[in-house]
């Protein structure tokens, strides 16, 4: 059959993001790739094919899902059962409330205490949560932004109590709140004021706890809120870059600082897309750590990531098929070399997971680390047509971003003008209009559709007791602890603010006098102020 005779199912292929992609791919689409210098052995600069010299030969990505809800004893519970089931490290979700920094018998509180998330509002919460779990043991992340400074500091007094050094300790904190800006909008203070909390974290964590990350640099909710993988990409980096300036002007050393910079990304549905976006990402991050920002560890040249599949790829209708959704982009980050994964949950998109769904998404982790032979070699991709072309892709579309940023005067700048708002918001009515139109298939939403779709699952229901028992706790904590100990606290803490001193040392000792979350967070707000973003149009 003559090529002109044939006819292919679409006028043009494209990825998610909207790259075209050719019928098939050769040397001559990669013709100038160098090994050593674009790609590099597994473990060797510039890391384009993973971190580790044996990728998951000698230990498989840590095993971290995602999980919080309701009370801190309810979540205790759920902790102790996945770590039972298999779990390697938890991974904190809390309510937007304690994402806002509001108390939960704060009016503002009110409908959402332990909705989305668990209710942390002061040490006592933090002590319920890890009751009985060893902090010296387990790796910990808390996906926590605006608060997070506060958050950490009741976790470092917990494993004080535990009597677990803080050498010892290891993890995560977000603390990314650049990204909040961008795309979350759970924010407080003005970007600079946080900034400067985000890089007292980071010197005192260099300081005092050598083992923890003390920011997870973020582009799942960049991606979450409409992006494409070019953008998450690119703005993620953007950040990264940002923070590692803050630091620099704050006078730390590069190569004691960088190491502890973590990053975290979405895998989405585009399989090919995603591995290149992942590899991408370690790459740029090398080069520009290493070239332009003069770093001369090479661990300060690793972006290591964690890695949690697409919500927004999630539906309501045939929620089965998230099954599905969530295993290839699972195993797309473990093509892609990811550190830590948490895979979501089938029953996601109507509600926060129950236990039964939980389960299925670790054995899902467990059957792709134990069955399927993916991680029997690193990168086995490496050197495939396709995936190094559209890393090359990811690549040139992130740099051309970078010079858009700069032109717009920096991160900050671009944030206060709403670059990066549109941006993300022209994306998402893009891919809108390619479901409108049925160019992109969506199984369940615009094809394959069933009239009656049966709901045979169990939900997860929060009761509206759950503000009433925190508000209980809440009443108790006041009345029990010294409340002129927590006064003075407050004082010395706005204090030391005024003096733009590090604020770790202050807040550390007002949450060991049981000051709320909100007690502090209203503290700084005098000091600080609060930010009102600009309207994008």
């Amino acid at each position: 059959m003559s090529q002109q005779l044939i006819t292919e199912r679409k006028a043009r292929f494209e990825s998610l993001s909207g790259i075209e992609i050719k019928r098939y791919y050769t040397p001559d689409d990669i013709a100038d790739l160098d090994y050593r210098r674009d790609l590099g052995n597994p473990g060797e600069y510039p890391f384009t094919r993973g971190l580790y010299d044996t990728g998951y030969r000698t230990k498989l990505w840590t095993i971290r899902q995602f999980s919080g809800f309701a009370t801190p004893e309810e979540t205790n519970q759920r902790y102790k059962y996945l770590i039972a089931q298999g779990q390697t490290g938890l991974s904190v979700a809390f309510d937007l409330p304690t994402l806002m920094g509001v108390d939960p018998d704060d009016p503002e509180a009110e409908g959402e205490v332990g909705k989305c998330g668990v209710s942390v509002a002061s040490l006592r919460d933090m002590e319920i949560l890890f009751d009985g779990i060893d902090l010296g043991a387990i790796t910990t992340s808390m996906t926590i932004n605006a608060p997070a400074i506060i958050i950490w500091a009741m976790y470092l007094a917990v494993a004080e109590k535990q009597g677990v050094p803080l050498e010892k300790l290891s993890g995560t904190i977000q603390n990314d709140i650049l990204k909040e800006f961008i795309a979350q909008k759970e924010w407080i203070f003005p970007p600079e004021p946080h900034m400067k909390l985000i890089v007292d974290t980071v010197e005192f964590g260099c300081q005092h706890v050598p083992k923890w990350h003390p920011i997870s640099i973020s582009g799942y909710h960049i991606r979450e809120a409409g992006s494409t993988a070019v953008q998450e990409l690119a703005f993620t980096l953007a950040d990264g870059f940002e923070y590692v300036r803050w630091c620099l002007d704050r006078g730390l050393d590069i190569d004691e600082f960088a190491p502890k910079l973590s990053f975290f990304f979405n895998a989405h549905i585009d399989f090919f897309e995603e591995i290149g976006k992942f590899r991408a990402a370690r790459r740029i991050w090398a080069q520009e750590m290493r070239e332009t920002f003069g770093a001369k560890n090479p661990r300060s040249w690793w972006l290591r990531f964690h890695t949690q599949t697409a919500g927004c790829s999630l539906t309501m209708q045939q929620p089965y098929v998230n099954i599905i959704r969530s295993t290839i982009e699972a195993l797309a980050a473990v093509l892609g070399g990811t550190q830590s994964l948490h895979v979501n949950s089938f029953d996601e998109a109507w509600a926060l997971p129950t236990e039964e769904a939980a389960l299925l998404s670790l054995r899902t982790q467990q059957v792709i680390a134990e069955e399927t032979g993916v991680a029997h070699t690193v990168d086995p991709l490496g050197g495939a047509y396709f995936v190094e072309w559209m890393t090359n892709k990811m690549e040139e579309g992130a740099r051309e971003y970078f010079r858009r940023i700069e032109q717009q005067g920096g991160v900050i700048p671009a944030i206060k003008s709403g670059f990066f708002q549109q941006e993300i918001a022209d994306a998402a009515y893009h891919f809108q209009r390619r479901v409108e139109t049925r160019d992109f298939i969506w199984v369940g939403v615009n094809e394959y559709v069933m009239e009656q779709e049966p709901i045979p699952f169990r939900i997860l229901k929060i009761p509206e007791e759950t503000r009433e028992k925190q508000l209980q706790r809440m009443k108790a904590l006041r009345r029990e602890r010294d409340n002129r100990l927590v006064a003075q606290a407050l004082r010395d803490l706005q204090a030391a603010a005024r003096r733009e001193e590090n604020l770790m040392p202050p807040i550390l000792t007002a949450v060991k006098a049981y000051a709320t979350l909100g007690e502090i967070v209203n503290a700084l707000k005098e000091v600080y102020g609060v930010y009102t973003e600009a309207l994008v149009i």
